[in-house]
């Protein structure tokens, strides 16, 4: 092929890509030199900036610690054909020391954690900050594999395709390890509004 014609066609076959094949996502900018969003034992609130999702999650353990973990997010742009979010709001807290299942009500999409570490228990409480699009509904929705692979290790979970969102997770509690293991509820969303208000 001509080289001339490869300089033209290559930029709008991977922006062509981008827009509509599933893609890898990363490099991911967990913020301003990879810093975690807390520190060891105490609480934390993070939010992406609006319009924003997550799309990975890192963490490391540390049983000296008081079996804690340290956490940091990565957000990315939600896709334009969902619009601007139209409300966003925190979730029921999920209580320390307890096994659960959260998806964000309202068809919302995951924008941020709220947690606050318990010593008593070893553990920490959880809140979702989701945040609904028009009315898009969620569809194909399947949980991850647990992150981490096993109690006490590091975490790393990354969102490899464009379209798919975390709507929630589903959570197992080691009363032994003082550890959490996470599977993520994943889910795509509609271009069009449905009629379903709480899903």
């Amino acid at each position: 092929m001509d080289l001339a014609l490869l300089c033209v066609f290559l930029p709008l076959v991977t922006v062509a890509w981008g827009q509509y094949g599933d893609y890898y996502y990363g490099p991911y900018n967990y913020g301003d030199n990879d810093e975690w969003v807390n520190v060891y034992r105490q609480g934390f609130n993070f939010q992406c900036p609006h319009g924003q999702v997550i799309v990975a999650v890192r963490s490391v353990f540390s049983k000296k610690e008081g079996s804690d973990r340290l956490w940091n997010y990565a957000c990315m742009p939600a896709a334009q054909s969902l619009g601007e979010p139209t409300e966003c709001w925190w979730e029921e807290i999920n209580r320390a020391g307890t096994e659960w299942y959260q998806t964000c009500s309202n068809n919302g999409l995951v924008a941020g954690f709220q947690s606050q570490y318990f010593p008593s228990v070893l553990d920490r409480e959880w809140q979702f900050y989701c945040c609904r699009y028009s009315r898009r509904c969620p569809y194909s929705c399947w949980l991850t594999s647990e992150y981490p692979g096993h109690y006490g290790e590091d975490m790393d979970m990354m969102m490899y395709s464009y379209d798919h969102y975390i709507r929630g997770a589903t959570t197992t509690f080691s009363a032994v390890d003082r550890d959490r293991q996470w599977k993520f509820i994943v889910c795509r969303m509609t271009e069009y509004d449905c009629p379903f208000q709480n899903a």
